[in-house]
């Protein structure tokens, strides 16, 4: 038997993609900044954290200020960024009894979904906190995939996507570094590819006065032909995709039940096989 290679949309082998916590208007800013690099990101909210129309910030407040809900509406309603649950009231989830655990998750579902007017499964874990027991209340509560805060300083698609563990913070002292190896490593060798996936919050650029961190990353890392710049959501419906391809035991046909185009290499042939399409491969 051959490898079937998963490759991503553009035929890459590589994917960047973003999450950032809380729905902060530090987010404008970084948004521009991946919008000018061609980067896209998903952003964690927590929907009962939105201010009021008429509610001011003391002077002395100078980072983290939360938005309005019709700010927030309009700023990740945009081309590229995906909106996600970070849990209604930004709980210790790992703390709370099932039942809280599911209101915290449903509730804060609900209101995005309503807000938004498109189904909402993707979620970051407040505090990064999560047990055995909140795993299976997002299992009952149909999330997709929870991002933690357990940096691997790797590049792998995640083995559990309910533990879906970044690469780093965007203030890592590795970051460009691992920057670096992940822009100069060669894929023709690779059976799996590979995801940078870089987390935060984006007052910490505010609060640290290091914004030019993420405009170097996203100078280095955008803009280029051999990344898929990918919200969160966009890999984990791609790649599940991509796993429910159904092939003939000998590989020559393939059938694609899904609603979504999948690339792989078999053989050393590029295939692109359609939502729905059956096709004799060889």
């Amino acid at each position: 038997m051959n490898s079937i290679l998963l490759r991503f949309p553009n035929g890459a082998a590589k994917a960047l993609t973003l999450s950032y916590d809380d729905a902060v208007t530090e987010d404008i800013r970084l948004i521009a900044i991946m919008q000018k690099h061609g980067l896209k990101g998903t952003f964690n909210i927590n929907t009962s954290q939105y201010i009021s129309p008429d509610f001011s910030y003391p002077p002395e407040k100078k980072w983290g200020r939360r938005m309005t809900e019709a700010e927030a509406t309009a700023l990740y309603s945009q081309e590229g960024v995906e909106p996600a649950l970070h849990g209604y009231t930004h709980s210790v989830l790992s703390s709370q009894p099932p039942a809280q655990v599911v209101y915290e998750v449903m509730k804060d579902r609900d209101h995005l979904e309503s807000q938004f007017g498109k189904i909402v499964r993707g979620m970051a874990y407040p505090f990064g906190a999560y047990n055995d027991s909140v795993l299976s209340c997002l299992k009952s509560c149909g999330i997709a995939y929870c991002r933690t805060t357990k940096e691997t300083h790797r590049f792998d698609l995640p083995a559990d996507w309910l533990c879906w563990h970044p690469t780093c913070h965007h203030n890592d002292p590795m970051l460009f570094e691992l920057t670096q190896k992940f822009l100069k490593e060669d894929r023709s060798t690779w059976l799996t590819p590979r995801v940078f996936y870089l987390w935060g919050h984006a007052y910490e650029f505010e609060q640290k006065e290091n914004w030019d961190r993420i405009e170097k990353f996203a100078a280095e890392m955008g803009d280029r032909d051999d990344i898929w710049y990918a919200t969160n959501i966009e890999i984990y419906e791609y790649v599940e995709a991509f796993r429910q391809l159904i092939f003939t035991l000998d590989e020559r046909i393939v059938t694609n039940p899904t609603a979504t185009a999948v690339r792989f290499y078999l053989k050393d042939v590029l295939y692109t096989i359609e939502p729905g399409e059956t096709r004799r491969l060889f």
